[in-house]
């Protein structure tokens, strides 16, 4: 393995605990070389589970958080201007492409729907990427592999991934962990015990019964986590609760309010 791909591999097991068979079936998909789209809310565990394949399978991982303003060049590559004249860089989706690595497009529809469109020949028999202002069809490495997130229950029609792109993948469905795993995960993780994570799921139920009802989006997981390390760090609950819980989700004040109670009735 080249030093240009031993910087790409995920060293240490990040800690993931599974809810079904999404471990056998990513295996799997990644056996065949299938691209795999992974769909589910905000902080549910969808990063943290390909990286804890791409370490499992031993193979470099590369990550892209996609954004509104990220362009086609982004992800493939440029030209670029320096002292000795202009070079070429390939961009994350080449240098997977050539090295054989995962490469995972995070949050992809948050991408505008023309940069997209740059992955679809990597994602049927073809497996090629086309480099077209370097003239080049780049054949992708046999190790590659295409994986994409999204948080289907966030986006607007207009911010939604296209037919024909959602036919090219595979797909895992991801939701919150059930509440005794969830808390099992969160003292896991932090170190916490499970008596208090357990109280932080409960408050993380109350927030996610309000989505649709005043929140756009419930409390994640990874926030249950940054609330966990405060208590672990000596914080009160109460307070590490509404730092990490419930002020960076919301400003409304009725919300506010109701889980400010929620906190009281469960740390109170």
């Amino acid at each position: 393995m080249s030093a240009d791909t031993e910087q790409y591999l995920v060293k240490q097991e990040p800690y993931y605990q599974p809810q079904e068979d999404e471990i056998e079936l990513y295996e799997a998909a990644y056996a065949e070389r299938l691209p795999v789209m992974i769909k589910g809310p905000t902080g549910c565990g969808k990063s943290r589970f390909v990286e804890h394949m791409a370490w499992r399978l031993g193979k470099p991982l590369i990550t892209v958080a996609c954004n509104e303003d990220m362009t086609a060049s982004d992800l493939v590559g440029r030209y670029l201007l320096d002292s000795e004249g202009t070079r070429w860089l390939d961009g994350p989706l080449t240098v997977a492409a050539r090295i054989g690595a995962i490469c995972y497009l995070d949050e992809v529809v948050e991408a505008r729907q023309d940069t997209t469109v740059v992955i679809h020949p990597l994602t049927d028999h073809r497996r090629t990427l086309p480099l077209d202002k370097k003239g080049e069809v780049l054949d992708a490495h046999e190790n590659f592999q295409l994986v994409i997130s999204y948080n289907p229950g966030y986006q607007s029609l207009m911010k939604d991934l296209k037919q024909s792109t959602k036919q090219r993948f595979s797909a895992l469905d991801f939701d919150y962990a059930p509440s005794a795993l969830e808390a099992s995960i969160i003292a896991k993780e932090t170190g916490i015990d499970e008596e208090k994570a357990t109280r932080l799921v409960k408050i993380g139920e109350t927030a996610r019964n309000l989505k649709g009802h005043g929140l756009d989006e419930g409390i994640s997981t990874r926030l249950l986590v940054y609330a966990a390390r405060l208590v672990k760090r000596g914080i009160k609950p109460r307070a590490a609760c509404r730092m990490a819980l419930v002020r960076p989700i919301t400003d409304d004040k009725d919300i506010v309010a109701t889980l400010d109670h929620a906190i009281e009735a469960v740390f109170g």
